[in-house]
C-alpha cells in the first residue's frame, strides 16, 4: 500500500527524531488547533507521530484532520485492539506529549484516574516510564487553583512540564516551536553539533578464505550504532559505514553496507571526497586477511590446510592524509592489560595516526565477557586522560559524544 502523502514531509527539516515514535495526546482546550502544527513540526524532524484525541478535542477538530496531518490512524476510543498497550506499554513509544493539557487531564494523571483514552494512555505510559511532556493550557484562575498546584507539585519530578505563557489572564499553551525545541533538547539536540557532517564506521569486517569460509571477530557493532544515534539526535548529518554487525542501524543516517576491510577502506576514501567535520572509526576492522582467497570452496577432505595471512593497512593512518583538519577519533581494543599499558598503547596509536583522541578499552576482562552490554573506556589525547567508568554502552556513547561536544571543535 502506498505511503500516506503527508509522510513526504518527514525529516525535511532534520533527522534528530528519526526512528522516534511520539504519542501526541490532544485534550479539549481551545489551543487544540495548535496540535496539528506541532505534529507536523515533529514529523519534519523525523518523528512518527500518533495522535490520541479526547472527545472534547474531536468536537473542535475532526479526527480525519489528525490523520491527514500525521498519516496515522487517530485513537479516539479504546477497543479490543488494546490501543493503549500498543502505544504506551514498556518501550512501545519514545515519548508522550500532552498538548494542550487541561486541568482535568492533569488531575487524572496525578491521581491515577483512567476513564478516557488519553488518561488511560497516560496511566500506562506513566507506569512504563515512557517520558511524558505536559504543556498546560487553562484560565489563569484555574492555573492558580490549589488543587491544580498540588497535582503539579506531585508530578514535577515525574513528568516534564513546559511552562504556559501568561497572556490576558490565561495560562496559554506554549507555542509549537517551543515544544519542538524542548523535545529536541530532551533527545540530545546540540547547537555545537547541529548540521555538522559526521562519518562513523561500525561493526566487524569479514575476510574471505573461500566463498563460504571467513575470518572475522565478535564485534556486534553496538557502540558504533549507538554513536550514530547520538549524533543523529544531536542534529548532525551522519554517514554510517557498517560492516556485518548484529545491531540494527539507526534511522536518519546515510547507511552504506560493507563486508571486507578493503571494501570499508574504499568506501571511506570515496565518501571523504566530500568534507567531514568529524570522523569516528568505531569498526572492529580485521587486522589480517588471507594472502589469496580461493575462488572455489576448499575441499573438506584434507587433514589440514595452510592459510597464509597478510596484514591489513590501518584505515585510521590514512584519514589525516586525506583531510588534514577533520576531527579524528579512533578506537583500540586490547586484552588483559594494566591501565598504564592501555594508555601507552593509545598514545602510540595517537601519534602514528595523528588522531585527536583514541578510545581504548580492555575486552579481555571477565567482567566484560560476562556482560558485553557494559564497558569502561579511556579517552586518551596528548594532554590528558578521561575514564568513563563501568557503564552501559548507551551511556558510553553519550560520554563520548559529550566529550567531542565539550571541546567545541566544530568551529574549524
Amino acid at each position: 500500500m502506498r505511503d500516506h502523502p503527508s509522510l513526504d514531509i518527514v525529516s525535511s527539516h532534520g533527522t534528530e527524531l528519526a526512528g522516534k515514535k511520539i504519542v501526541l495526546c490532544v485534550t479539549g482546550s481551545v489551543a487544540a488547533y495548535k496540535s496539528i502544527e506541532l505534529a507536523r513540526l515533529l514529523m519534519r524532524h523525523g518523528a512518527n507521530v500518533i495522535c490520541v484525541a479526547s472527545k472534547a478535542a474531536t468536537s473542535l477538530i475532526k479526527p480525519s484532520y489528525f490523520k491527514w496531518a500525521t498519516g496515522n490512524e487517530v485513537i479516539t476510543k479504546l477497543t479490543g485492539d488494546l490501543e493503549h498497550i500498543k502505544i504506551a506499554d514498556y518501550k512501545k513509544s519514545d515519548m508522550i506529549i500532552v498538548y494542550p493539557c487541561t486541568a482535568n487531564t492533569l488531575g487524572k494523571l496525578a491521581n491515577g484516574i483512567d476513564d478516557t483514552p488519553i488518561s488511560t494512555v497516560l496511566s500506562v505510559g506513566f507506569g512504563s516510564k515512557i517520558p511524558i511532556v505536559v504543556a498546560l493550557a487553562m484560565h489563569e484562575a484555574m492555573y492558580e487553583n490549589p488543587a491544580v498546584k498540588k497535582n503539579m507539585d506531585y508530578l514535577k519530578n515525574k513528568v516534564n512540564f513546559i511552562a504556559p505563557q501568561m497572556v490576558e489572564e490565561k495560562a496559554k499553551a506554549a507555542e509549537p516551536e517551543d515544544v519542538l525545541d524542548f523535545v529536541l533538547k530532551k533527545f540530545g539536540s546540540s547547537s555545537k553539533l547541529r548540521g555538522k557532517k559526521v562519518l562513523i564506521t561500525a561493526g566487524p569486517t569479514i575476510e574471505y578464505i573461500d566463498p563460504v569460509r571467513i575470518i572475522t571477530n565478535q564485534s556486534t557493532g553496538k557502540t558504533g550504532v549507538l554513536l550514530a544515534s547520538e549524533f543523529i539526535s544531536a542534529g548532525s548529518k551522519v554517514t554510517l559505514i557498517y560492516g556485518p554487525g548484529k545491531e540494527l542501524p539507526p534511522k536518519g543516517a546515510k547507511l552504506i553496507r560493507v563486508e571486507t576491510s578493503q571494501e570499508m577502506f574504499n568506501v571511506v576514501k570515496k565518501e571523504m571526497k566530500q568534507k567531514f567535520d568529524i570522523i569516528i572509526l568505531a569498526a572492529a576492522v580485521s587486522d589480517y586477511t588471507p594472502e589469496k582467497s580461493s575462488p572455489t570452496k576448499i575441499k573438506s577432505d584434507q587433514n589440514k590446510i595452510i592459510l597464509k595471512l597478510k596484514r591489513v593497512p590501518k584505515i585510521i593512518d590514512q584519514i589525516k592524509k586525506i583531510q588534514k583538519n577533520v576531527f579524528l577519533v579512533g578506537f583500540k581494543a586490547e586484552t588483559n592489560m594494566s591501565k598504564k599499558n592501555l594508555i601507552d598503547k593509545a598514545r602510540k596509536k595517537l601519534k602514528e595516526s595523528n588522531a585527536d583522541f583514541i578510545i581504548v578499552n580492555d575486552i579481555g576482562l571477565k567482567k566484560y565477557k560476562d556482560n558485553s552490554e557494559y564497558n569502561n573506556v579511556i579517552i586518551v589525547d596528548l594532554e590528558k586522560i578521561i575514564q568513563s567508568g563501568w557503564k552501559k554502552k548507551s551511556e558510553i556513547s553519550k560520554f563520548i559524544r559529550k566529550e567531542i561536544e565539550r571541546r567545541n571543535l566544530m568551529q574549524i
